[in-house]
């Protein structure tokens, strides 16, 4: 009789969905304006349903899956929720609750509609405003800053911004093409760079940073006054010929979006509308698909309806005349990271090791840099060994403006040769240069306390809002390497700048490159690296990149 109802149930269940196959496609992720790819997804009796493994991961909240029982056990921060199919009840934090449509199993994957992931508190677990509309999810941070618009004149050019909440914010002018505005607590809708060049402003770049956001604007050549301040509700930096007040255009201000997504039907709810949105973007995409959940943040929005009265004008904080403005701190602050040490030799060739030349090269490196006007320090200054993770806990806590790890590659091919540098990403150039992260991983063999991979993992899922700057300072550094002269070590201008996902770059909140300074298993490179004036002339070529990319970004003149 049971064999018969088991039998019966599954014919229900292919005559329900026979139509589904025919329905079935994808459901795309739109992560701050950028295609993060998509999970699978079928509709069923006008129900969206979505892959509820895969779209929990994109979302970065764990999920386990247990057959037997057909249910998930969906978590993020202060969240978790138990699906069962064929069921449409489902249990979010100890409360019962219901979906429209009941979960179900098709081809092997657990199914739910997309609501499930629409509900405010899933939203709140995973600090996102979600939306679902066009058969795809759209996904912003809990903002309550974001860059609205951009105005340009023959007097002036105004960057203007639009606050949810009271915000008050600090300038600072480093050097005369420089200025830097800091938002403390804020959350930033989204980190854009915009190239502008106009007579007044070249561009601006504007990121979150921790629980900070950050505006970095580079002034133009006629660019003689400039100010940020509130100007009809409204957050406006100004750049012109001469001092005068911003005159912001007739149309209204963005209207105010809600703190946080209102309690609706889990099918109505909401977040910000991208609509119409065509953001410039200062990240490139390095390949991640999959967002993690951020730490709570000191501005964090508590959930509460919308007020619909118009949101009073933002109070700021007075701010003396900008152009007298400088920073507390003028000099760059750099870490240089001598790859390996003590007993993690790297790779060894005969009597010689990377682990010395590696120190060699960033001690003389250092030294420059100190010599030039940098702050800097070393994660290491003689033989000794430091985990992979340390050494950007080193750069964090040094509040270091750039990471430079300094390494010798090695190969199993003997014909391999050349300088090579760097930069994180998850997705490699090349197979070689994947083995290149693979074997200089390979460091965490010696660490007496256990990697955590749950938090390289974390890390490696979160953008890399740096991955820009990265992909420039190594630029910088392979050409004033190639122009330094007596190393004779090949530099391939097409392909010694490479990416890879190495862990050592994981984590650090700076631009930060990796640097093969050229293959310890080549007989040419090893005979030129064990020079002693060859090494100095290598740290002389890094550092004059360093420079060059410094110069570059207005740090210094």
């Amino acid at each position: 009789m049971k064999r018969l109802c088991r039998i019966l149930l599954s014919g229900l269940l292919c005559f329900v969905f026979s139509g589904a196959a025919n329905a079935q496609g994808k459901a795309g992720f739109i992560v701050s304006g950028r295609d993060k790819g998509s999970v699978a997804s079928m509709d069923v009796n006008g129900v969206t349903y979505v892959d509820v493994q895969k779209a929990a991961r994109k979302f970065g909240a764990g999920v386990e899956l247990f057959a037997q029982s057909k249910q998930a056990k969906v978590s993020a921060k202060g969240f978790y929720a138990i699906l069962t199919a064929p069921l449409a009840e489902i249990i979010v934090n100890a409360q019962p609750q219901k979906l429209s449509a009941p979960v179900i199993i098709n081809g092997g994957k657990m199914m739910a509609p997309a609501e499930f992931f629409l509900l405010p508190s899933f939203q709140e677990a995973v600090d996102r405003y979600v939306e679902f509309k066009d058969g795809a999810f759209y996904v912003e941070r809990r903002f309550n800053l974001e860059f609205a618009d951009k105005q340009f004149s023959g007097k002036d050019t105004l960057l203007i911004f639009d606050a949810l909440k009271d915000v008050s914010f600090r300038t600072e002018q480093p050097n005369k093409h420089t200025v830097v505005v800091t938002f403390p607590n804020v959350v930033l809708k989204r980190d854009l760079y915009y190239r502008l060049r106009t007579s007044y402003i070249a561009s601006m770049d504007v990121r979150q940073t921790r629980s900070d956001a950050t505006l970095k604007v580079i002034l133009g050549k006629e660019a003689k006054d400039w100010s940020f301040t509130e100007q009809d509700g409204r957050l406006v930096f100004r750049a012109g010929a001469q001092k005068a007040a911003p005159v912001l255009a007739s149309a209204a201000p963005a209207a105010a979006k809600p703190a946080a997504a209102p309690a609706k039907p889990a099918s109505a709810v909401k977040g910000p509308s991208l609509v119409g949105e065509k953001p410039s973007v200062l990240t490139e995409d390095d390949g991640f698909e999959e967002m993690t959940v951020a730490p709570a943040k000191p501005a964090a929005i508590s959930p509460a309806s919308p007020d619909p009265a118009p949101k009073p004008a933002p109070v700021l904080k007075a701010e003396p005349n900008p152009l007298a403005v400088r920073g507390a701190r003028k000099k760059m602050r750099i870490v240089v990271d001598p790859g390996h040490g003590g007993k993690d030799p790297g790779a060894v060739r005969s009597r010689y090791r990377e682990k010395d030349w590696n120190l060699d090269v960033a001690k003389e490196l250092a030294a420059l840099l100190k010599k030039g006007g940098f702050e800097v320090k070393l994660t290491r200054e003689k033989d000794t060994f430091i985990a992979l993770s340390e050494r950007s806990k080193i750069s964090n806590n040094f509040k270091a403006d750039l990471f430079v790890s300094v390494h010798t590659n090695a190969s199993k091919n003997r014909n391999a040769n050349g300088f090579q540098v760097y930069f994180r990403s998850e997705k490699a150039t090349d197979k070689e240069a994947a083995e290149v992260a693979a074997f200089e991983n390979e460091a965490m063999q010696y660490e007496e306390v256990h990697y955590n991979f749950v938090d390289a993992l974390l890390q490696s899922l979160a953008k890399n809002e740096y991955i820009n700057e990265s992909s420039k300072l190594a630029g910088y550094v392979r050409n004033a390497v190639y122009k330094q002269p007596g190393i004779g070590i090949a530099v391939n201008q097409n392909s010694s700048v490479r990416q890879a996902n190495f862990y050592v770059l994981k984590g650090v909140n700076s631009p930060a490159i990796l640097v093969e300074m050229g293959y310890i298993s080549s007989n040419k490179d090893r005979a030129r690296l064990a020079n002693g004036t060859v090494r100095d002339r290598m740290a002389k070529g890094i550092y004059t990149g360093i420079v060059n990319y410094a110069k570059k970004e207005g740090w210094i003149e």
